[in-house]
């Protein structure tokens, strides 16, 4: 794959991947359509184009999805539509990477992996961008709301952690989508006195269920294995800048001082946790190698 090709296709899928912000907070701001229609619709909508993308892909056929990994979709899919009636597309989106981020992270220290000096500090100065956005005050965002988004992204870094070598990741995406969408169904029935549906809310949804969520992570899938590994994680910050400035221009939204100064503390605490983990293991592959020479 060509370079000019990599940074096409990355570029697209970063946009695309902001886009969901966009789609799901224009669609509970200025539509009728509820967050659980919106949910469902979704992930139909996502399952139709997976499907269609499998059955035209000539890609392995390993991986078909499982119901735990379904639910933990479902999870991220309706906690982010809920949120999103709340919040700014940039503040979703910063706490949506946040807590996916935050949870990969846990999981690796949980496992045994140690941070060194300056991944802590990235991790200390991350923890308390967070901390201080949620702090009360008058540009603070709803707390209930804020709550609902890191719940969000905890639950998608559970599915991504889950998803971690079960096969071809856009059959095994289908499979996942598939099986949480009579999840969502249900969630509809239950939530049905609630209901609210109208042709602007329904194409938003059908929006970023086929376009932003199904093409969006095709498109990641096929440039994935391009990408070095923290290059594939340092390029996932632009998400939320990206939200930003599309809430700003399409979506009319302002910038506050707490949300800047929360950005730049979250995310580049994040980079420099990715970052030096890098490092860390360059360090690690090289050092045998250096011993084995001052043997010989």
């Amino acid at each position: 794959m060509s370079f000019a090709r990599i940074v096409a296709l990355t570029s697209l899928a970063m946009i695309a991947f902001a886009g969901n912000s966009l789609l799901c907070r224009v669609a509970m701001k200025d539509t009728s359509i509820d967050a659980a229609s919106f949910t469902t619709i979704r992930l139909i909508s996502g399952a139709v184009m997976l499907w269609l993308i499998v059955r035209l892909s000539r890609g392995t056929q390993i991986g078909r999805g499982n119901w735990l990994s379904a639910f933990a979709l479902f999870a991220y899919a309706a906690a982010y539509s809920f949120s999103y009636g709340s919040l700014s597309a940039a503040t979703g989106a910063l706490l949506l990477f946040g807590a996916v981020q935050a949870t990969m992270i846990s999981h690796g220290i949980w496992a045994g992996e140690r941070l060194v000096r300056l991944q802590l500090v990235g991790l200390v100065l991350a923890l308390g961008g967070l901390v201080g956005l949620l702090l009360p005050g008058l540009s603070a965002p709803p707390l209930s709301a804020s709550l609902l988004m890191l719940g969000a992204g905890v639950a998608w870094g559970v599915y991504s952690l889950r998803g971690r070598g079960a096969g071809n990741p856009t059959r095994v995406t289908a499979g996942n989508f598939l099986r949480a969408v009579p999840i969502a169904a249900a969630l509809s029935i239950l939530m049905h006195d609630g209901a609210s549906l109208d042709s602007a809310g329904f194409w938003y949804a059908v929006s970023s269920g086929a376009l932003t969520s199904g093409i969006g992570y095709a498109i990641w899938y096929t440039v994935l294995p391009a990408l070095k590994a923290t290059n594939a994680a340092t390029v996932q910050l632009s998400v939320p800048v990206i939200a930003a400035l599309g809430g700003i221009v399409f979506l009319g939204e302002s910038l506050t001082l707490r949300l800047v100064l929360a950005s730049v503390a979250i995310l580049g605490g994040i980079a420099l946790v990715i970052l030096e983990k890098q490092n860390a293991t360059g360090a690690q592959q090289v050092a045998p190698a250096d011993t084995a020479s001052r043997r010989d």
